[in-house]
């Protein structure tokens, strides 16, 4: 049995010595710790992954370290059994390279997930899902139906039991209403290096003011749009002699990639969010 561990905490002496010996005292072997503190805010991370020689029973486990770890150190922790596959709800609209590229990835084994269903506000998609033989609904949104629509997706989220959702290009802003369902469990993909270039047509802007990079955002929905804890960035550089046609091309090859690199990262337990930040562990 392997257990992956994220903890952060007020930073002070012993917490890694308390840590280890706890998992050692379970006959539990340590594979991989990793560790951050934030000076400024006098916070400390950790990432811990343990094997086991023999199964755990895990309420027992996470009863134990509360009682003995937890509360003296002040923890914000959670612990997750190694070899699950987390529920991924897709949501789309009409662009279909994200879509696309995770699929492939799902499809060849590299994404270690289950995608229960692919969720769009327009038809245009529902090929690829019939590709790929994945369920696909239709819920269209507008400004009379919004909630109407955010209902429907909740429930459809909750009787498939999701643990988080990607936004590949999905072009609707997300409300409190499902935010607060799934917090830090959102992530998606801006056509933008953030937090600059914001807003509908960020290639448009950054052709007209010469940029000589372009860039793409991965990062975890928030109520305050597009100002979410950033996950993942990557550049690409651009001259005077592209044109608008070819910002949009290499940007879309930069979202597949940032996209994907996020949502590795989230399914490894890799990421911790503080104070709007992340903490993205190797």
């Amino acid at each position: 049995m392997k257990l992956t561990i994220l903890i952060h905490c007020p930073d002070q002496a012993g917490i890694i010595r308390s840590v280890t010996t706890f998992i050692h005292q379970q006959e539990g072997n340590i594979i991989y710790l990793d560790q951050h503190v934030d000076k400024q805010a006098g916070v400390f991370f950790m990432r811990l992954q343990s094997e086991f020689e023999k199964e755990l029973p895990l309420d027992q486990f996470k009863e134990e370290f509360e009682n003995e770890l937890a509360d003296q150190f002040q923890m914000e922790w959670e612990v997750y059994l190694d070899g699950y596959k987390p529920k991924m709800a897709i949501f789309v609209s009409k662009y279909n390279h994200c879509l696309y590229d995770l699929l492939s990835r799902y499809n060849s084994g590299e994404l270690s997930v289950d995608i229960p269903f692919i969720l769009s506000n327009h038809k245009d998609l529902e090929y690829v899902a019939e590709q790929f033989h994945i369920p696909f609904f239709y819920i269209p949104v507008t400004k009379l139906n919004k909630t109407e629509a955010e209902d429907q997706q909740l429930y459809l989220l909750k009787e498939h039991q999701v643990d988080f959702i990607v936004l590949a290009r999905y072009m609707q802003i997300i409300s409190p209403k499902v935010i607060n369902v799934y917090p830090q469990k959102i992530i998606n993909i801006h056509h933008s290096f953030l937090p600059a270039f914001m807003g509908a047509k960020p290639y448009h802007a950054a052709f007209e003011r010469g940029v000589k990079i372009i860039g793409a955002t991965s990062h975890y929905v928030t109520a305050d749009l597009d100002a979410g804890p950033i996950i993942e960035q990557d550049v690409t550089t651009v001259s005077h002699t592209h044109s608008v046609n070819d910002f949009i091309a290499k940007g879309r090859d930069l979202e597949r990639i940032v996209l994907s690199r996020a949502v590795q990262l989230h399914v490894a337990r890799k990421t911790m969010v503080y104070n709007n930040k992340t903490v993205i562990f190797s």
